[in-house]
């Protein structure tokens, strides 16, 4: 309790001496190791090995963008952020179809860099159609949709919480590479997970607007989460 003035000048001047975090960061290295990020192998394509090729093939020499959703929170776990200011996504209350016009305005205030847009089967149907606008003003951006069919966060509570009484989850999508191709952007469709690295490098190398329309496992979760309601402590790790 205080006059505001003095008080605000006395936090100031803690931010500017700064916070020893040697320790907390230590501790939060040791974490990693002790609990990395894991995911079952399959048959099928798995999300997590799509963002895994992607840093490969780029190095994290990227600007990212994502929709809302399991793509987003896929991203935020799976790709490795090296430089400030290249993951852009819309956190808390998130809005469906932010991660297209986000990496158009990226690739125009940074034309030289690479974009790539982290999207959803659903997320990307907000607004596909700047697709018009991309191809007309040359703004070539990449999309990566990871296609499983459903309005994946939805459904993934409702199979933990609700049994699996799936309600208006899941969605239909148009032939995402006839669609792109009809805007004059390229498409390309992989179903094969031997197919997902030389789809990355051919969108990388091509001068244009690019949508991958992954098909990935379709009830593939993300983990860890927290119920809502729940303390962190109450985190669910994964399913056996």
């Amino acid at each position: 309790m205080g006059d505001a003035k003095n008080i605000l000048g006395e936090i100031l001047e803690q931010i500017k001496k700064g916070p020893d975090t040697a320790e907390w960061l230590k501790t939060v290295d040791a974490l990693k190791k002790k609990y990395p990020l894991k995911y079952k192998e399959g048959e099928r394509i798995k999300p997590q090995y799509v963002l895994e090729q992607l840093y490969d093939a780029t190095k994290g020499d990227v600007i990212i963008t994502t929709e809302v959703g399991q793509n987003q929170m896929w991203a935020c776990q799976w790709l490795k952020y090296d430089h400030p200011r290249t993951f852009i996504s819309s956190g808390g209350l998130g809005t469906m179809g932010f991660g297209f016009p986000a990496a158009m305005g990226a690739k125009v205030g940074c034309p030289d860099k690479t974009v790539i847009d982290i999207a959803g089967d659903g997320s990307i149907q907000m607004n596909i159609q700047e697709l018009g606008t991309c191809v007309a003003n040359k703004i070539n951006v990449k999309v990566f949709i990871l296609n499983n069919g459903y309005l994946g966060m939805v459904r993934q509570w409702q199979e933990l919480f609700y049994k699996k009484r799936y309600s208006q989850v899941g969605i239909s999508s148009p032939d995402f590479v006839k669609l792109a191709e009809s805007y004059g952007a390229v498409g390309i469709c992989v179903k094969k997970k031997e197919d997902v690295r030389s789809a990355i490098e051919k969108a990388l190398k091509t001068d244009n607007t690019v949508f991958i329309d992954f098909h990935v496992e379709p009830e593939e979760n993300v983990f860890p989460m927290v119920p809502a309601g729940e303390a962190i402590n109450r985190m669910i790790e994964g399913l056996a």
